[in-house]
């Protein structure tokens, strides 16, 4: 049976694109990273779904070929690995397109090599050594929290590291989920991929305020002020709240959605496919309100999470959970099973997806996706105060959701389409604070105490939202406008009360910020097609979020490889491939290749034509005690 070309490989089609490329590295030992869905060329799917739109497909109707992508590393005798990707033809089984990555780039993270780390620091000499110079009472089990190394010194040689933030786990209680974060150790063990060894193992300060960045300051007994704060119910002091009563949502009738071909979802006036894959987790494709174009493909693109922590070797503590994978390999790779711990309500349809593993088997994710009707409040109300009647509409809204866990953090995003044409797209944070060690009764500049001996840093999450629009097609602009005051004059504004509104079509691929002062909105258009009672061209509008921008310094490392925090919108000119703000390979990386920054470096048209919208925002996570359990 033939595939849609948006929906996700089937494990079939993973083994075949894994045999293509065992088959063409047949002397050599491959070891296998991702095998996902390569989407077709966006000319080829256009014409696909513009035949699907108008009912006129049939079984001779042209169709874009299956591809899929496949990301890996090969072992020769005598050399170093190398990363390689190719794209395999699905229907040929063959390659149609290989590539040697170049080394400057590092891929993503896997499981095994986290493992492999945790393993290196059991034989390592050094990592027991640093050890000894700890008192762990007994009792407590260490525990390695496995990172991504952050970018490299400019003094460093390019190699592939990783380093493993460490903790003390209380087992005394016998439970496995008691929170060993409340027992941070100022050790933090580096390991050459390459070797497999620990190479060194940082000793990070433990001081406070008055004390210098290079100090060395812990004790032998780094834990003992430190105290147990554990969330999992049965270790709660006094167990969780019991003064709650059931709140039920029922939908007795069903819901009112309809899925078919596992993808396509129809609700109310909204029709769209949701997709899959290991780096940017749900995606969103081919979006239609009322019979109308609005949205070719929506997908969170890149998150980075830089901490303030200047001390070393604290400044290399910054994630990009989609490109590196603060946890293996993606967002995607780390979504969780919904039905494990879901905190939507009512009917929930659940997809699963299909990851790989290092041998390139297929894997199932169970529920990895869940969609679900909610009520959000009021949509509209209006009460004609002459009849006492009153009218209300409620927000009803249709959700894809999903959730990645990243070490300590949890990510929750939704895409969010609701009865009025509206689109949201929302991201929580939750989790636990990732946090070190601070010496007894100190503060920081860097952080907040949160709980003895624990210090909870300074950070960010800046997210980064890809909107490929397609308004009525694909000849789109943007818009800029916002609303000016006028100064009181005799001609135009003689009362004062005058403001104008600006309107400035953007020409050139570029950047613009949010500027709450003058609402400035970004209005995405079809300057093709006119409104019949407003005369002003059909589109969507998105006030960008004031949420403050990257804090570290722009000559920074931090900065240089996360250019795309440094801006809330971005406007490019489409081309395939170009899916990550950040970039293809973010690991180790000192400045952001083949991002955002670099497609507007081109100075493309961006007129009427095929363009992509990126939309930055963010947090700035300054911790307060209430951020830890207690």
């Amino acid at each position: 049976m033939y595939q849609h070309p948006l929906a996700i490989l089937s494990e079939g089609e993973i083994k075949i694109a894994r045999d293509a490329i065992l088959v063409l590295h047949r002397n050599d030992v491959v070891k296998f990273r991702e095998i996902y869905l390569q989407e077709p060329p966006k000319v080829q799917l256009k014409e696909y779904l513009a035949l699907e739109h108008s009912g006129r497909m049939t079984p001779t109707s042209p169709r874009p070929p299956r591809l899929a992508l496949c990301q890996y590393d090969v072992i020769r005798a005598g050399q170093i690995p190398s990363f390689e990707e190719s794209i395999i033809d699905i229907t040929l089984k063959r390659p149609i397109k290989h590539e040697i990555i170049d080394r400057r780039h590092h891929a993503s993270l896997t499981l095994s090599e986290f493992e492999a780390l945790l393993d290196s620091c059991k034989e390592s000499a050094l990592f027991h050594e640093a050890l000894s110079g700890l008192t762990i009472p007994a009792g407590f089990e260490v525990i390695i929290e496995p990172w991504p190394y952050g970018g490299l010194d400019l003094s460093e040689e390019n190699r592939r590291y990783f380093q493993g933030l460490c903790f003390a786990q209380d087992k005394r209680s016998g439970n496995p989920d008691a929170n060993f974060y409340s027992y941070p150790l100022p050790l933090i063990p580096v390991m050459d991929a390459l070797t497999g060894e620990v190479i060194r193992v940082d000793r990070p300060p433990t001081g406070g305020k008055c004390d210098g960045l290079q100090d060395q300051t812990f004790n032998h007994d780094i834990i003992g002020h430190c105290k147990p704060s554990d969330y999992v119910p049965e270790l709660i002091h006094q167990g969780p709240r019991k003064d709650l009563k059931p709140l039920n949502v029922v939908q007795p009738e069903g819901p009112s959605f309809k899925i078919t071909d596992n993808s396509l979802i129809e609700w109310q006036k909204w029709r769209f496919r949701v997709a899959f894959n290991p780096r940017e987790g749900a995606t969103i494709h081919d979006v239609y309100y009322d019979g109308r174009s609005i949205i070719h493909r929506l997908s969170i693109s890149e998150m980075t999470v830089p901490y303030a922590d200047p001390r070393a070797p604290f400044h290399r503590k910054q994630a990009f959970d989609f490109g590196d994978g603060a946890c293996p390999g993606g967002g995607g790779n780390q979504a969780n099973n919904l039905s494990l711990g879901c905190d939507c309500l009512g009917l929930i349809k659940y997809l699963d997806a299909i990851l790989t593993d290092e041998n390139g088997t297929a894997k199932r994710l169970p529920n990895a996706v869940c969609l679900h009707e909610q009520d959000n409040g009021i949509g509209w109300k209006h009460t004609n105060w002459r009849t006492n009647r009153a009218v209300v509409t409620r927000h009803r809204e249709f959700v894809v959701q999903f959730i990645i866990t990243l070490a300590n953090y949890e990510y929750i995003f939704a895409y969010k389409f609701d009865l009025s044409g509206a689109i949201t797209v929302e991201t929580r944070a939750t989790g636990i604070l990732n946090v070190v060690s601070i010496d007894a009764n100190k503060t920081s500049d860097y952080g907040n105490v949160v709980s003895g001996g624990v210090l909870a840093q300074n950070h960010q999450h800046i997210f980064a939202v890809r909107i490929d629009p397609a308004i009525d097609g694909d000849a789109n602009s943007v818009i800029v406008e916002e609303s000016h005051p006028v100064p009181m004059n005799e001609v135009t504004n003689p009362h004062g009360n005058y403001y104008k509104v600006t309107k400035n079509t953007l020409s050139q691929a570029g950047w613009v910020d949010a500027a709450p002062e003058l609402n400035r909105t970004i209005k995405i258009v079809n300057p093709r097609k006119i409104n019949a009672i407003s005369k002003n061209p059909v589109g969507y509008k998105f006030q960008p979020p004031a949420t403050q921008l990257l804090l570290a310094d722009p000559r920074s490392v931090q900065a240089q490889r996360a250019q795309f925090a440094q801006h809330h919108v971005w406007v490019t000119k489409h081309r395939d491939g170009e899916f990550y703000a950040g970039g293809r390979y973010t690991l180790q990386s000192q400045t952001e290749v083949d991002g955002v920054s670099d497609a507007v470096k081109r100075g493309d048209s961006i007129s009427e034509t095929d363009i992509v919208v990126w939309s930055t925002f963010g947090i700035t996570h300054n911790p307060r005690i209430e951020d830890w359990p207690s």
